[in-house]
């Protein structure tokens, strides 16, 4: 059976709640049953669906897709394939680079920049930065939870944090890298005109230090200026990667 590839969700659509599926959990199939308890749980003890009601799942890697239920049994559910949706991914490819901040604002940053279209996290341990800990677990269910929302069909990837010099020693060949630091004075932001993947570097609430600085200035990296007026660490994150993406 062939199915009509639809470019948008009408407005009946966009009520529908979407879905992660990961490809490890079940292959979005044109006919498949689903045995994930999490979602079976949510699907059915919160939102309360019956045979017939429609879902839009994705698996953040191919499909978007909207299904209805056919068949609930008592550990699985039955699912047929309506239609499939035109993927909706970021333009552009950025690396955030975040130092770690103090309690939920991580989680704050990972929300609203998935949100935005960042697509790759990752967390950096800095010398002023108050909190080392990161849970990776939390990350990804926050930037799932967002990705779910906003619509986009893909997931963010997060890796574990990483220092400044390992940071920079990974990824100084792949990506192009900016710096935003408010003591830099700088008149034009130097955007990039290349289609390569992005990286912007985010402080501590203190600042970078001296050494960091220095080190900056050893791998020639270019500023990223966000404005005259002092912004807060998880501020600058989200105004830095919607200047990166619009």
């Amino acid at each position: 059976m062939t199915y009509r590839v639809r470019t948008s969700y009408n407005k009946f659509e966009m009520r529908l709640h979407r879905f992660y599926v990961s490809p490890d959990t079940a292959e979005l199939s044109h006919e498949l049953w689903l045995r994930d308890d999490s979602l079976r749980n949510q699907w059915f003890k919160v939102l309360r669906y019956r045979v017939g009601d429609e879902i839009i799942l994705f698996d953040g890697v191919e499909h978007d897709r909207l299904y209805k239920i056919n068949r609930i049994e008592p550990d699985a559910v039955q699912l047929q394939l309506v239609t499939d949706f035109e993927r909706k991914l970021p333009a552009k490819h950025i690396y955030l680079f975040f130092s770690l901040l103090k309690k939920d604002k991580n989680d704050w940053v990972l929300q609203k920049c998935t949100e935005l279209g960042v697509r790759n996290f990752v967390p950096i341990i800095a010398e002023r930065s108050e909190k080392t800990g990161f849970n990776i677990e939390r990350a990804e269910k926050i930037v799932i939870e967002a990705a779910e929302q906003c619509g986009r069909s893909d997931i963010p990837h997060i890796r574990e944090p990483l220092t400044i010099t390992e940071a920079l020693g990974e990824y100084k060949d792949k990506v192009d890298l900016l710096i935003c630091d408010e003591a830099i004075s700088v008149t034009n932001s130097p955007l990039p005109t290349t289609n390569n993947p992005t990286g912007i570097l985010i402080g501590p609430e203190g600042g970078w230090t001296e050494n960091e600085l220095n080190l900056f200035k050893q791998y020639s990296l270019n500023h990223l200026h966000l404005g005259q007026l002092t912004l807060r660490a998880e501020t600058a994150a989200v105004v830095a990667s919607n200047k990166l993406l619009t």
